[in-house]
């Protein structure tokens, strides 16, 4: 049975461990720092951090032994991936995550490791120089890709006039201006890598106290910050935008903003997307789109709720002469939400795939510690799965009836349009 563990560190670093029979251990550091921490100069500067930081720092040093030689780019990733193990990170609007995957004898390693890369990176110009190069070749091979940039672009429509509507990669011109100088980066983390700002996490068949222990040596001298996100408080101005990307096909993005982490109606809101258009080919908008009216390959619903705010959004890709009539259903569906509440029927029917589908990701022990993680950094604890299912389940047709009136009401869906 997987046994859940918290600790906060007398400084504010909180640790949460998930006990659970395996020969790997996944662990790493989440920071609650993102683009939206970001100065309007600074435009992805969190990001740039993240590919950084893996190019040299200085190790750990164990008080009952001498300062070793500073890590380069090649020690970094021999350390881990020598001994068979996997070690990544990632940015989002609102946390940078560092984190690995390894043979359970080497899981101290790897967390002095990611330790010694966020509290004492050394940003080598050469090497800095060159991680400008790839971050622009990301952005360029991510800008021809019209079906993920639409994200980004839609969440500039959602979010404009604040941080949250920047791209977390930045501008080439921002991007450049970044490398100039390692002492803006080391603001950025001064000012936001804080412990109160950070969950150190691990999964798997480890000793508690002895994490604990050396939790706090690696993060005893960090001081807390005291700063927060900018506080969300824009809204939209245009319901519509179109762009010319001239693509075969079109693009669209409909949607809004939503509830964020904790709201009392997230469950379900999280419950209706998945049957709008969750990942499921049974989906209301996969069923009259694709395998009734054979107008789209893809289409799918996401809600993505933040710290303070959140949004919904469909996306599809369609033939530009079927674009008026795809939108046309969407937008249909939507208002049949908004008319009748679902059937009690349909909701037990909608429970029981959820379940399956909630059972079938917990598998993912990946992705399992990222949430775990996530949870504890804007919770304060971590449910299980099983745990959160259960509340899911006490959700009635008028739960879903009421979140349907409010987030899919005329006024709230914006429109992105690349044609």
């Amino acid at each position: 049975m997987n046994e859940t563990f918290y600790k906060i560190l007398p400084n504010g670093v909180r640790i949460v461990y998930r006990q659970r029979p395996s020969e790997v251990v996944y662990l790493g550091i989440m920071v609650g720092a993102g683009t939206r921490d970001e100065k309007e100069e600074e435009s992805g500067l969190a990001h740039y951090i993240e590919h950084c930081v893996f190019k040299g720092c200085k190790p750990f040093q164990n008080p009952l032994s001498n300062q070793g030689k500073e890590l380069t780019a090649r020690d970094i990733i021999d350390q881990i991936e020598g001994v068979g193990g996997e070690i990544n990170a990632y940015t989002t609007k609102e946390e940078t995550t560092f984190y690995a995957a390894t043979p359970k004898r080497y899981w101290k390693r790897a967390l002095k490791l990611i330790a010694s890369m966020i509290l004492h990176p050394t940003f080598p110009k050469e090497e800095t120089e060159k991680e400008v190069e790839v971050i622009l070749d990301e952005i360029e091979s991510y800008e021809d890709s019209p079906s993920e940039l639409i994200y980004d672009d839609f969440e500039s429509l959602v979010f404009k006039g604040h941080p949250l509507a920047r791209p977390i990669l930045g501008t080439r011109k921002s991007v450049r201006a970044l490398a100039k100088s390692k002492s803006i980066a080391q603001e950025f983390m001064a000012r936001n890598y804080t412990s109160d700002q950070m969950v150190v996490f691990a999964q798997g068949d480890v000793s508690l106290s002895q994490l604990e222990t050396l939790t706090n040596q690696l993060f005893k001298d960090i001081k807390a910050g005291g700063t927060s996100h900018t506080p969300y408080d824009a809204a939209p101005k245009e319901h519509e935008v179109r762009y010319k990307k001239h693509t075969h096909q079109v693009h669209v993005m409909l949607g809004g903003l939503a509830y964020p982490i904790g709201h009392k109606k997230q469950l379900a809101l999280y419950l209706l997307n998945n049957i709008l258009g969750g990942g499921s080919m049974s989906s209301k908008l996969n069923l009259l789109l694709r395998e009734k009216k054979g107008l789209v390959y893809t289409i799918e619903s996401q809600y993505t709720p933040l710290s303070d705010t959140g949004y919904w959004s469909i996306y599809f890709a369609s033939d530009k002469k079927d674009k008026g009539e795809c939108i046309r259903l969407i937008l249909g569906q939507l208002e049949a939400f908004r008319k009748h509440p679902i059937s009690q029927h349909q909701l037990q029917k909608s429970l029981q795939q959820l379940h399956g589908q909630m059972a079938i990701s917990s598998e993912n022990q990946e992705n399992n510690a990222l949430a775990m993680a996530k949870l504890m950094l804007y919770h304060g604890c971590a449910p299980t799965w099983e745990e959160t299912f259960r509340k899911i389940a006490q959700l009635t047709p008028d739960d879903l009836f009421d979140v349907a009136q409010e987030i899919f009401h005329p006024s709230n869906i914006y429109t992105l349009i690349y044609e």
